[in-house]
């Protein structure tokens, strides 16, 4: 049987899952990382544009969540009316979602457009930062169609067997960003309203392509005028299941704003860049434990459900030591090459200086993330979701929120900021991992897992 993740050695089962995510996101990544990279070395804007980058960046999350909100829900939906053999209730969950990631982001764009000015003043915007991120923005939010559409539906692709069309998705828009981006920024000498270009016009294409997919020939179960209708009892299924990867989103965009804000009012415009920065950092440094993380998950509930307990406790095991052992070395990384990591995405001197010790701080004790993906992605994979989106929201809502808040006004100014992200990490961390030890891991094998 294939993909019997029952037989042959766990690891290499948890490693040949891992490494197409790990790729898969790498290329995610360099779709949301190559505008910051750009933008940071841009002549003469110093640490300004890249600021006005990071101001944006919730709202470039809230449109995020609201894509998962629809997506993650409508998805996983139609795979199981598909494996019912109910092509009609599937047609229906296909066309729902298509209808309620094009209504709600008509919306988003109405309304952020229309409030942008507010809403990035409230985001920690200054007059010398403000013009750099309505730049960006105004520009940005004109493909949040195309962002949530592309992203949104081509689950939909990887749900009829096609993965390999679903990650052309995400190639295609990366590499034409890629490529659009120094074009439009230093060539055309557009600035950071070339970024925002480049990524709209590359996600319209990645949407071209989902629709091109979905409405052609090969798509086992088409796209149809037929079921656009909005059924709102289908739409209360779509939403319930799609809430997890909501809040998980909703809360990041929460923290970036309280981060931003608080930024700008103990530390200015520099430290608000300082902070887009230690955030990409964070996700390629994070890329390679997530990956394997997620990777983890379809061996452990496979054996799970096969009762192989003692091939999960393997599973969690590898999962944990192998996660540890990365972030300790990326840990290491950090604290021996700052400069360097601050380099990718600035030279301005000045941001550099301050960077330093901002990334030491930010990434101190970097390996307690090992606990955190460990206990999580075990908790996702056995069936317990309630424990996977309590601890996330206990890290970030519960911790992270009210330390960003609080300690800078202990006299820790801008350090209180980035201190809260190591203190969360740990306790959150931790907490996930015991928690996870105590009601699986221990009972494993045992009656009444």
């Amino acid at each position: 049987m294939a993909n019997d993740f029952s037989k042959g050695k766990v690891w290499q089962n948890i490693v040949s899952q891992a490494i197409p995510l790990i790729l898969a996101q790498l290329v995610q990544l360099l779709y949301n990382v190559v505008d910051r990279i750009y933008i940071g070395h841009l002549p003469g804007s110093d640490s300004m544009a890249l600021t006005g980058i990071g101001l944006a960046f919730p709202l470039t999350t809230l449109i995020a969540a609201f894509t998962c909100l629809f997506g993650t829900g409508g998805t996983p939906l139609f795979s199981i009316a598909r494996g019912a053999q109910n092509e009609e209730r599937a047609k229906k969950i296909l066309g729902n979602t298509f209808s309620l990631l094009l209504g709600c982001s008509l919306i988003l764009f109405a309304v952020c457009y229309l409030f942008r000015r507010p809403v990035l003043y409230l985001f920690g915007a200054s007059d010398a930062s403000y013009g750099y991120a309505d730049a960006y923005l105004k520009i940005y939010l004109l493909g949040t169609t195309f962002s949530m559409l592309s992203a949104g539906m081509n689950g939909f692709i990887n749900a009829q067997g096609f993965p390999k069309v679903g990650m052309l998705t995400t190639a295609i828009g990366a590499v034409l960003n890629l490529l659009l981006d120094p074009l439009f920024i230093f060539v055309f000498h557009m600035g950071v309203s070339g970024a925002a270009l480049a990524t709209v016009i590359s996600q319209a294409v990645s949407a071209g392509w989902v629709l091109w997919f979905l409405t052609g020939k090969k798509a086992l179960l088409p796209l149809s005028r037929a079921y656009l209708k909005i059924d709102w009892k289908l739409t209360k299924e779509i939403t319930s299941l799609g809430m997890a990867g909501f809040i998980m989103q909703a809360t990041n965009c929460l923290v970036q704003v309280l981060c931003n804000a608080t930024l700008k009012t103990f530390g200015g415009d520099l430290y608000v860049g300082i902070m887009t920065i230690l955030n990409s950092v964070r996700e390629i440094l994070s890329l390679a434990v997530s990956g394997l993380s997620q990777g983890a998950q379809p061996v452990l509930g496979y054996n799970w459900g096969a009762g192989r307990y003692d091939r999960v406790k393997q599973g969690i095991r590898f999962t944990a030591i192998l996660c540890f052992a990365y972030t300790v070395l990326a840990w290491l990384f950090v604290i021996a090459s700052p400069r360097l990591m601050l380099s990718i995405f600035t030279d301005d001197p000045a941001m550099i200086e301050a960077g330093v010790g901002a990334l030491h701080l930010y990434f101190f004790g970097f390996f307690f993330m090992a606990f955190q993906f460990t206990g999580q992605s075990t908790f996702t994979a056995l069936g317990y979701p309630k424990q996977a989106i309590f601890f996330s929201l206990f890290r970030k809502v519960v911790i992270v929120a009210p330390l960003t808040l609080l300690l800078p006004t202990l006299g820790l100014g801008v350090k209180g900021v980035f201190v809260a992200e190591p203190i969360s990490n740990a306790i959150g961390g931790l907490c996930s991992f015991l928690t996870m030890y105590g009601m699986i891991y221990r009972k494993l094998g045992k009656e009444n897992v």
